[in-house]
Parts: structure tokens; sequence; C-alpha cells
């Protein structure tokens, strides 16, 4: 079906105000892009032909953004001297529009709402127009009759209209092309053409979407939760662009910095929008504020924040370490059902860790802390445990992970410099903590064995290649016998102890601007290759080859010098390749299980890195895998 999208970005942007002073209203950055492009994108899978855009105000800056962007051959500009109001500027681009079915979508709404069914709604009811309505009482005026058809528009309706129902507007529709008959040249309301239409007997219909994820950000408190909301989305607590570089901050949760901002020196950010032109003195203090070039938009906080534990539930907590009124704020969830709440009075700030009365491993945590501390690994501070409530304090380590800091400029010295404090860590795990092992008998039961290891490859059928691709793989399918033999070969290599889970997300960047632990629970007496390509093959940042090479022979040195002669490099190498392929298969369950059952299907972006290397591996141990490498070409071709 021909079909084409009109993006009404002619306002004026009046409530967002000091902000569209600077930036119209559809190029507002959401997480570094233009909304209008996030809005845009949304439409890629249905073949769009054209796409109209108004402009008008600050034209220019849509104009150059329009030249640049990824549609930029499929953008049709339709400049406007005198706003012409939504009913104008579809009536203005007429000549377009009147060829086809077309969809207007506002430029400053963010949604999931199904567009195709929509389209289809359209279609088999053959409407004239059909509006996505939902409820949402701040904005509900579009009153309906009982078959769903828009019959007065306003806050109240008259006694004499047949009312029985009030929706709001989502602004998204899709019209018919004989829709721009119905509007007057000139300025006009296309709310006005609704009922004009309606009334002369054409069919103005409506889908309602109630339930869809809609988000108007007309307002800067409206266009700050956007951005903290889509933040939550995808899985991060803070988006640093990627022309920033964050060592000169100290980002905590909800911190947006945009490319095009400045920070003179240092600054301590936290719930903070920091928008391009906007310039940050040295040793700035910025809380629960959108930063732009001289303005500053305070962002009111609302009880969502708090998550669901309060200080009055915590009082030994409060009593114990704060002597005065301190605040809870939700920090983060991760893969796990743990919850972790930054507790804060302004001058000091800790982080409290709940689990479940059922979590495994918070005694684990516990001890490998004071054991990892004892052995001068950096792991944060315990400060205080309690058994009974399944709760602890730790020092506040902030929220920039490595995983984040890599987002921000980072040239290729300082990253690399970065990547060996790492490597250093995990010597220290792999060898002056293997030396204490024996002072710890729970270790004699923690070991990644053959039990382990053929779980994690199970996992990976459960979770991922049935669960997320939907390919059924028989027990008696011979990769299973190849799972055995890998997961023998797996459990021969030498052990000590190790992370388990040694990615970017359990580096933690200090203040200090070194790196520290976390996360180390599941700690294990294992080989210490599953951890070495953890980190050097993480899906969370692809290396370069070249400098994963680098890395590599940097560890190896570094075990040398530590661990002495006994330490063979050609034999650790030979390691590295079956634990990659199980560490791969491993995450790749992982992230199926929390996509599907946990509902985080942020997690599935981490997907296409973690087959890649599968595919790699897979091919480079064909010839001893060959089930194991026609499974992962299928996954591979299985969407």
């Amino acid at each position: 079906m021909k079909l084409n999208l009109f993006v009404p970005a002619a306002g004026l942007g009046e409530r967002l105000r000091p902000i569209t002073d600077h930036i119209p209203k559809p190029l507002l950055p959401i997480l570094g892009k233009p909304v209008i492009e996030r809005v845009l994108e949304r439409f890629t899978p249905l073949q769009v032909e054209k796409i109209g855009i108004n402009t008008h105000y600050k034209a220019d800056q849509i104009t150059k953004w329009a030249e640049g962007s990824p549609f930029s051959k499929d953008i049709v500009l339709f400049h406007e001297k005198k706003i012409l109001g939504t009913g104008g500027a579809l009536k203005n681009a007429s000549g377009l529009l009147g060829k086809s079915v077309f969809i207007v979508h506002n430029a400053d709404i963010i949604s999931d709402i199904d567009i195709p069914r929509l389209l289809e709604a359209h279609m088999s009811q053959g409407n004239l127009a059909t509006l996505a309505v939902h409820d949402h009482p701040e904005f509900s005026n579009v009153w309906l009759d009982d078959k769903g058809r828009p019959t007065f528009i306003g806050r109240d309706a008259p006694a004499r209209v047949p009312a029985y129902v009030k929706k709001a507007f989502t602004g998204i529709a899709v019209y018919s092309p004989e829709f721009p008959g119905f509007l007057p040249d000139g300025e006009s309301s296309v709310v006005d053409a609704w009922l004009i239409a309606s009334e002369s007997g054409a069919r103005v219909g409506t889908l309602d979407v109630t339930g869809c994820r809609w988000t108007d950000i007309g307002t800067p408190q409206a266009y700050a939760k956007a951005l903290f909301d889509e933040l939550a989305r995808e899985g991060e607590t803070v988006y640093i662009g990627p022309e920033f570089a964050c060592d000169r901050v100290e980002a905590g949760l909800c911190t947006v910095i945009e490319n095009g901002s400045e920070i003179v020196g240092r600054a301590s950010l936290e719930r903070a929008v920091l928008l391009p032109g906007c310039i940050i003195e040295d040793g700035a203090i910025i809380r629960d504020c959108i930063a732009g070039p001289g303005y500053n938009i305070d962002i009111p906080k609302n009880n969502s924040d708090q998550g669901d534990v309060s200080l009055s539930s915590n009082s030994l907590f409060l009593n114990t370490f704060f002597t005065g009124k301190a605040s809870v704020t939700l920090i983060g969830q991760g893969g796990s059902d743990r919850k972790y709440y930054r507790l804060s009075d302004g001058e000091k700030s800790l982080v409290l860790m709940k689990t479940s009365p059922t979590d495994p491993d918070f005694e684990r945590q516990i001890a490998l802390t004071g054991f990892l501390k004892k052995r001068k690994v950096p792991v944060p501070e315990l400060i205080y445990h309690d058994q009974i409530s399944r709760q602890a304090l730790f020092e506040d380590l902030g929220d920039i992970s490595l995983y984040t800091w890599l987002k921000g400029r980072c040239d290729q010295v300082r990253m690399e410099d970065m990547f060996r404090k790492v490597l250093d860590i995990l010597v220290q795990v792999h060898t002056s903590s293997a030396e204490g092992l024996m002072e710890d008998p729970a270790f004699e039961t923690r070991v990644f064995d053959y039990d382990h290891l053929r779980w994690e490859t199970d996992y990976f059928i459960d979770r991922f290649a049935r669960g997320t691709r939907g390919i059924e793989t028989a027990k008696t399918d011979p990769v299973f016998e190849e799972f055995d033999r890998l997961a023998k070969k797996v459990d021969s290599f030498d052990k000590t102890l190790i992370h388990r889970d040694f990615q970017s997300q359990n580096i933690m960047i200090g203040k200090d601007g070194g790196p520290r632990l976390i996360d180390y629970q599941g700690a294990r007496i294992g080989p210490p290759g599953y951890d070495l390509v953890s980190m050097l093959y993480d899906p969370y940042y692809r290396l370069a080859d070249e400098v994963r090479s680098r890395l590599l022979d940097y560890y190896m040195v570094r075990r040398k010098e530590t661990g002495g002669n006994g330490f063979d490099t050609e034999r650790f190498r030979q390691t590295l390749l079956p634990c990659s392929l199980q560490r791969h298969m491993q995450a790749l369950g992982a992230y199926g299980y929390l996509s599907k059952e946990k509902g985080k299907a942020y997690f599935l972006k981490f997907v296409p890195n973690a087959l890649s290397y599968l595919r790699d591996e897979a091919y480079q141990a064909r010839e001893e895998y060959p089930h194991l490498y026609k499974l992962v070409v299928r996954l591979c071709e299985t969407p």
C-alpha cells in the first residue's frame, strides 16, 4: 500500500521556553537523537514513500537537520511564512498528502502505539480519518458517541451533544487522501475538519490505544520525564554523549549529558540534564534540573523516585548513619532481583542493598567483601549488614560504570590505560586472592565444575535458542554430546578464584577515577580464562581486535610477574576459545531469560554482539564441535 507521512514541526514550543529559545521542539535531543528522528525511525518497517514536514519557527535548524538526516532523500519540507495551524499545515501539503493514505504523527510525541494496527483499523472500517485516542485525563477533550466517533471537542460537552465517553487524542492519526478537501485554504484547525467531515456523512473513527506507552514532551518537566523514562527503558542510569569526556564529572542517577554541553573542570550531577550550549563551571553541583545556555529549570521530584523503601522502615540505618533528614532513591536492579538504594543527607551518601529472604548469595557477598578487602582487591567498603532483614549498607561508588565511562569521548591511550587497570584487578583476584582460598572451607563446595558448565549450555538452549529464537532441539541431538565434551574440557583447566561475571557493567569508576569491582557474590573456583574472555569479549562493549590482543598480552605478562614461572602462557592461551564458547552461550541464555521472564527487554540490545562472538568462535572450533557450529549458524539466520 502506498503510504506517506506528515510530521508537524512548525510550532513555537512556547510551553518549553527557555529551552526552545535555543532549540526547536522537534530537535530536542532524546539520549543523543532528535525526537523527530526517533519518530521517523518508527516508520522504517512501513516503507513510507515520502515524509512531509512543515517548518516555521527556527526553520533553518530543522532544514539543516533534514539535509543531514538518514531520511533526507524522502523528506519534503513545507515552509510556512505564517503558522497555518494543524489543519492549514495539511492543506498546504495537500499536493503530497492528496496522493495516498497518510499518517500524521506529532513531532513531540514518544510512544509505542501500534501503527500497523491503526492502519488496519482505518482501512477495514473505510474511514476518512482514524484517530488514535486513549485514557489520559490531563488531555481528555474528545467526546465520542457509542460507535467511537468524535462528536465534540472540548473539556465539557454541551447537553445537546450525544457524548458517551471522553478520550484524549494522542497526536497520531491516519487519513485517506480525500481528507485535505475538507480543509479551507489558509489557517485552520484539523479538529474543525473532523467534525465537518463527520457531519457531512464521512466516516471519522477512533482506535482506543489505552495502555500504550505515550509521552508528550510539551513542557520542561515532561521532557525530563521522557528522558528518564527512556533511560529506564534502555536499562541505563546515566547517558553521556559520545563527544563528552566523562572523567570530569561525578554523574549520579538520571544524569543526561547531551553533546554540545561543556563542563569547565569538575562537577557533580544527579537527576540532571545538560543540553547543547550549556557551560557548567568548575566545582558546580547540579541537582534536579535541566541546564542550558544561561538557564536552569527545576525538575520536581515525585514519589516514584523513592522506589519501594522508606527511611521510616529503616530507622536503624537512618539513626545510626545519618544525623539529619536523608532521602532514599532507587538506583538500580540490573539482572538480578536485588534492589539498591542511595541514602543521602546531602553530605554523606551510602548504598542500601535489599535482597529477598531466599537470596542464596547474601552471606557470600558479605563474606567475600571481607575476603577480597583483606587482600586489597578494590571492592566497596561494607559499612553494616543485618542477617535477619537481609540488608546491607555499602560505600557509595557513584553511578559511572566502565560500561558508561566507555560511552563518553575517550582517546585510545586513556581507554587502554583504564582496561589495564581493570586487568590489574583481575590479576589480583586470580593470584593474591587465590592464596587464601584454603582459609575459607566454603570454597570447597563452590567450584565452577562440569555440572555448572553443563547447566550453562542447557540454559543457552532453553532460554535463548528455544525461548528467544524459537528453535527446538531434541535431547537426542548430537549437539548435547558436544556440550558434554566442552564442559569436560573447560572443567579440566587449571582453576583459581574467578568472579564469573567479570564485565564492564560490574566495574565501577570511583571518584578517584580508578576502577572498583562489584557484583562478586557469585565467585567460584574456576578457570581464569573464563573471567578474561568475559572482559575482552564483552558484549556490552566491543574492543578492536588489535586492542584486545595487546590487553591479552598485558594480562599474561602481569600473571607471570605476579605468579612466577608457574603460569604457562601457551597452555593458558589454549583455554580461551573453549571458555569463550561457554561464556557467550551463558550470556545469550541470560539475555533471553531476563528479557522474556523478567521483562527487561533492553538486554536484547546486547544479543547481536554476543551472537557475533559466538559465531566466530564456533567457526574456529567447527571441526571439534560441528553441530554447535550448525546450530549457531541457524541462530544467526533466525530473527
